[in-house]
């Protein structure tokens, strides 16, 4: 899946909290948001994709899921937030090479070809992770080490990232052919910046194999790499994405140019982003997987990365002036992004109310992102329930409509959809401060129910507002349009 993460450290934010979030680029998937019910669980998964079957433990934890509304390809469960606050989004689809996946191929599906010949399951992909995973896990940590004996045992058929967070830790997990694996915890000043390739490009197999304190990775990745030869390094050095990544001419059309957009953002000043004497340019394969940024990060800040399209550059698709490299780059904010969703756990609030998670429908670019409360039974019907019919009575077709009209009537609507975003961060977040200091106040947890039908009403007002104003702009500059004093 076509995607772009971001990660945050709690203290590279302004408010301590650890942030992931990830654009959910599909093919135009229809998604909600939903709470998964722990009493619904079944003890045996199995793919629809791959086959694969996976025994579940016990004791399921209550989380949050952004799946498909139609199942027909799985669940693909996307992201979320489970009852002991810890977030994951799953997967950033990465980028390999031949070597590594001559040496671990990946574990596809063998339908079977004649009769009574046994069909071999596939291993498991992006439509199961977070549903293998997030009900089982009280850390992000603990993330990392259910997903790694998953990959152990059953395999993978592509090649992934995926990120956990808890009050304390960010980690970023990365596949490697079709059963190994590595894995870092963000530095707590850091934010990653994750385009579809490999991208961990420093890693201490020292800490590894040792305390694993901040690095985790397969059991053999030592003798992995030497007994196939795969170390592409020199001096010394050990640089995972000389490794294991990629180094192709479609990744300089379409994924550095979005690390270096990123970069650009976060450290205007820590490195030369633009000019002959560039230290990185958007075809540069060394642009750094983890960087501190010169100022805290909030989580507009991770919106307005996750909605960029190159603007303030020559690469921008909607730029007035013919440049002659406007859309050259594929636009982290693209068209048929299906959810992008920010898992945010604040150290400095009670259990209950530790974690938000921050929901944008359809192209980031003209999607607002609404808060909600998680930990919940159930998610109000604005955000849950969705058909795979086109209705402006939920977020998700209301935000894809706005899209639509704005997109193509940019010059005109983007003043709209800025103020829409504006409106609807600053009502949020005034809603989400407002019932904390209610709950923290009176002990009554109960209230994120009432905050979160809140916050949707918030939601829907703002897009019903928007979408009339942006359906009367696009209805004006209709080609059909005439009037007598035209001729």
């Amino acid at each position: 899946m076509p995607c772009t993460t971001v990660l945050v450290g709690k203290l590279a934010s302004n408010d301590g909290s650890t942030m992931i979030a990830r654009t959910d680029d599909g093919a135009f998937d229809v998604k909600h948001v939903i709470v998964v019910d722990p009493k619904t669980a079944k003890k045996k998964y199995k793919s629809v994709l791959s086959h694969v079957e996976v025994d579940l433990p016990d004791n399921p934890l209550r989380f949050t899921a952004c799946p498909n509304v139609d199942p027909k390809e799985g669940i693909w469960g996307t992201t979320g937030v489970n009852a002991a606050n810890v977030g994951m989004t799953a997967t950033e689809t990465i980028t390999s090479n031949p070597r590594v996946l001559a040496a671990d191929p990946m574990v596809e599906l063998r339908k079977s070809t004649k009769r009574g010949e046994k069909e071999i399951p596939g291993g498991i992909g992006e439509e199961d992770i977070l549903m293998l995973v997030l009900p089982y896990i009280r850390s992000a940590r603990e993330g990392v080490l259910r997903l790694a004996s998953l990959l152990e045992r059953y395999g993978t058929y592509e090649s992934n990232g995926i990120a956990f967070n808890d009050e304390n830790e960010v980690w970023w997990m990365e596949t490697i052919g079709g059963h190994h694996w590595i894995a870092r915890r963000v530095p707590d000043d850091g934010c990653v910046i994750a385009p579809n390739q490999f991208g961990l490009d420093s890693f201490d197999l020292e800490d590894a194999f040792g305390a694993q304190r901040d690095h985790l990775c397969s059991a053999d990745l030592r003798s992995f790499i030497e007994d196939n030869r795969l170390d592409c390094n020199r001096n010394g050095v050990f640089n995972p994405r000389n490794i294991f990544g990629s180094h192709t001419d479609s990744d300089h059309i379409y994924n550095t140019p979005r690390a270096w957009f990123m970069g650009r953002y976060l450290t205007p000043r820590t490195h030369r982003w633009d000019g002959e004497n560039a230290e990185f340019t958007p075809e540069s394969d060394d642009i750094p997987w983890c960087l501190v940024p010169e100022r805290k990060v909030a989580v507009e800040d991770v919106k307005y990365l996750l909605s960029a399209h190159y603007q303030g550059t020559p690469f921008n698709p909607y730029s007035s002036q013919d440049t002659g490299k406007r859309g050259m780059y594929r636009s982290i904010g693209i068209n048929r992004t299906g959810v992008t969703a920010l898992c945010q756990i604040r150290g400095d609030r009670p259990e209950p109310i530790k974690a938000v998670e921050w929901v944008c429908f359809g192209s980031t670019t003209f999607g607002a992102m609404v808060p909600v409360y998680p930990d919940v039974a159930k998610l109000p019907k604005y955000l849950s329930a969705v058909t795979t019919d086109v209705s402006t009575e939920n977020f998700y077709w209301a935000s894809r409509i706005i899209a639509a009209l704005a997109d193509h009537n940019y010059a005109t609507s983007i003043q709209q959809i800025e103020r829409y975003h504006s409106a609807v961060f600053t009502q949020g977040r005034r809603l989400i401060r407002e019932y904390d200091e209610k709950m923290m106040r009176s002990g009554d947890f109960s209230l994120k129910d009432k905050a979160n039908d809140a916050l949707c009403a918030m939601a829907r007002e703002q897009a019903t507002a928007t979408l009339n104003k942006v359906l009367q702009d696009a209805s004006i500059h209709m080609k059909n349009g005439y009037n007598r004093a035209d001729n």
